[in-house]
């Protein structure tokens, strides 16, 4: 069972029923469920959360069947007993799942969830806009990829709504910002001062120098939809999840939404996996490529040295993005890494 993915979270419990977080949580479970990476899932409960397993599936249109098998631990009787039926359904779904063949198929199948973290001055001139050129790239193929992290485009989001299709999208982004800026409040923080101390280290010292970097990442071509956290993303092209700006949990919304590879920038470094996408990393200098090899994947520090340009780079992430799909490992696979970094969304009063 060398396939298998154990993903687990601490939500669920003490939360409002009817509230947004339920409706996240949700949301997401049903996302990854139905993930075209996985062959199918055994979701596993308690049995007195607020987040049953009976409502989950009414509420997210699931039904169990030869893919999907749910149960709680208090109905099988503990611990032992629920580890021993979760193997056995694991077990029931082996043969459908090895008999799938790896077959050729367009470019149009792929998502690919944008993210960069550990951001460095570097950022906004090598690593973010080769991925960006990749996503032109991929997008001119029938492809779809998946901007996000709200709080790292305040400020910069004017240059993603005057690229919307159509009034409606650009608004909807601007009503996700409005969001953002009153819940900081409420939080007794602010949308202005978003650069962790990591980045004021590589050198970005305003969220306006993070945010016109983070938005390269997303390319040239229209925006075509906005998304809200975990929303199955359903148009083709360039588009936008609102998600917090924490890695693990945007990258959590973006697989939920279908993305099925993740793209991952990174100046100052980063281990972060995603299973059960591939994660590549993008290195924005070659100092951090020389120091953290075993993480990287591609070395876009090449652009900042003057051996690539942004445009040449932005073919090799392409292709560097088919051969992954194509079942080549990224860095962050060979390792192991990506198995609990699955970190849903928690908003809301807990109870």
């Amino acid at each position: 069972m060398d396939g298998v993915v154990a993903l687990t979270h601490g939500t669920g419990c003490g939360m409002d029923t009817e509230g947004t977080g339920m409706q996240i949580l949700e949301r997401t479970l049903a996302g990854y469920a139905t993930h075209a990476n996985f062959a199918g899932a055994v979701v596993v409960g308690l049995g007195c959360e607020a987040n049953q397993l009976n409502a989950w599936l009414a509420h997210s249109g699931l039904k169990e069947g030869s893919t999907l098998h749910t149960f709680n631990i208090q109905d099988t009787g503990g611990t032992a007993k629920t580890v021993a039926k979760g193997i056995e359904f694991v077990k029931q779904m082996l043969p459908a799942a090895n008999a799938v063949q790896r077959v050729p198929c367009s470019a149009e199948h792929i998502v690919v969830g944008l993210q960069c973290g550990g951001s460095d001055g570097y950022s906004g001139i090598s690593a973010n806009p080769a991925l960006g050129a990749a996503v032109d790239i991929l997008v001119a193929h029938g492809g779809t990829a998946i901007l996000s992290e709200t709080p790292e485009i305040y400020g910069a989001e004017h240059l993603l709504t005057r690229r919307a299709v159509r009034r409606e999208v650009g608004e909807k982004l601007v009503h996700r910002i409005r969001w953002w800026e009153h819940y900081t409040e409420i939080n007794q923080g602010e949308m202005n001062n978003n650069p962790s101390p990591g980045n004021k280290a590589g050198g970005l010292t305003t969220i306006l120098e993070k945010s016109l970097g983070a938005v390269a990442k997303g390319g040239t071509t229209n925006l075509q939809a906005v998304y809200e956290y975990a929303e199955r993303v359903d148009a083709h092209g360039f588009v936008y999840m609102d998600t917090p700006g924490y890695d693990p949990v945007s990258a959590t919304g973006q697989v939920a939404g279908g993305a099925n590879i993740i793209c991952f920038t990174t100046g100052r470094g980063s281990a972060y996996g995603c299973a059960p996408s591939p994660s590549l990393k993008l290195s924005t200098n070659t100092a951090l490529w020389k120091k953290q090899e075993d993480d990287m994947d591609i070395n876009c520090g090449e652009i900042v040295d003057g051996t690539s340009t942004v445009q040449a780079m932005g073919e090799k992430i392409f292709q560097d993005i088919l051969d992954c799909a194509s079942g080549k490992p990224s860095k962050s696979e060979q390792h192991g890494y990506g198995q609990n970094e699955f970190v849903p969304w928690q908003v809301g009063a807990v109870m």
